[in-house]
């Protein structure tokens, strides 16, 4: 079946939801996580998408961010992200997107982004490549980190200290291996390393609403996606992981396995 007219719609009718309250909104923390924030916007939008696959899809299981779980026991699950990067959309800075995925039993096989700021739709099917605005986009054909600006996503552990101080000093030797830094930690990020602009993204704390329509975004578009250390991601429960951090790096093939060089020596 082709999922990408309605994907593209369904991310239409949401960007146009963002731009309108872009500027208009202030975000609260979510309680227990102060990296966490939401607004009302966040609800709408996850109250649309949720309606428009209900009424195309009434069979299809749905996660969303700010929903939860609506578990119809199908072979099919969409993953809804109403917006990745709230704390830059609540604070004005249009670096935020919007993403929606679809798995198959454990495999995502289509996938959406949006950025509402740039007018930008990116789209993914499995076996059809990654689009931009209707045009084909690919990752970098760069060879080396040297060359390549690549971000990294890093929130404050303040339960646990420790780890983030360990992850900055890993941060600190991925500096040393590539041209620049880049985040803005969002999925503005991935849609860099779609088109070719990053070599790569990276990061530690996410959740499977972060990652399915990355995973096919960046796939289609010729790049590898996996957990942090490159083990393949597993969605083979998905239904019962909306609570579970997840980590990924997206790049592509040649700097995808420079940066687990990097990281396997140094962890």
């Amino acid at each position: 079946m082709n999922y990408r007219d309605f994907i593209i719609d369904v991310l239409k009718e949401a960007s146009a939801i963002a731009r309108d309250s872009f500027g208009k909104v202030t975000g609260t923390t979510k309680e227990g996580d102060n990296n966490q924030v939401l607004t009302e916007t966040d609800l709408k939008i996850g109250q649309t998408i949720i309606r428009r696959i209900q009424n195309k899809f009434p069979e299809h299981n749905i996660i969303d961010e700010e929903a939860g779980v609506i578990n119809t026991k199908s072979n099919f699950t969409w993953v809804i992200d109403p917006i990745d990067g709230t704390s830059n959309f609540a604070n004005g800075v249009p670096l935020y997107g919007i993403m929606l995925g679809l798995l198959m039993n454990d495999e995502p096989i289509a996938g959406g982004i949006a950025l509402p700021s740039f007018s930008e739709i990116y789209t993914a099917e499995k076996g059809r490549g990654t689009l931009c605005n209707g045009n084909k986009i690919e990752v970098s054909k760069e060879k080396s980190l040297k060359n390549s600006l690549v971000a990294y996503g890093i929130d404050g552990h303040q339960e646990n200290p420790e780890f983030t101080r360990e992850e900055c000093k890993l941060l600190a030797e991925i500096i040393l291996n590539i041209r620049n830094l880049r985040t803005s930690n969002s999925v503005f990020d991935i849609s860099m390393v779609a088109r070719g602009n990053y070599g790569a993204f990276l990061n530690r704390t996410s959740k499977i609403w972060d990652n399915v329509a990355q995973q096919i975004i960046i796939e289609e578009a010729g790049g590898v996606y996996t957990d942090f250390f490159g083990e393949r991601i597993d969605y083979s429960k998905a239904i019962l992981q909306s609570q579970d951090n997840f980590t990924f790096l997206a790049a592509s093939p040649e700097l995808h396995s420079q940066l687990i060089g990097i990281i396997e020596n140094n962890s």
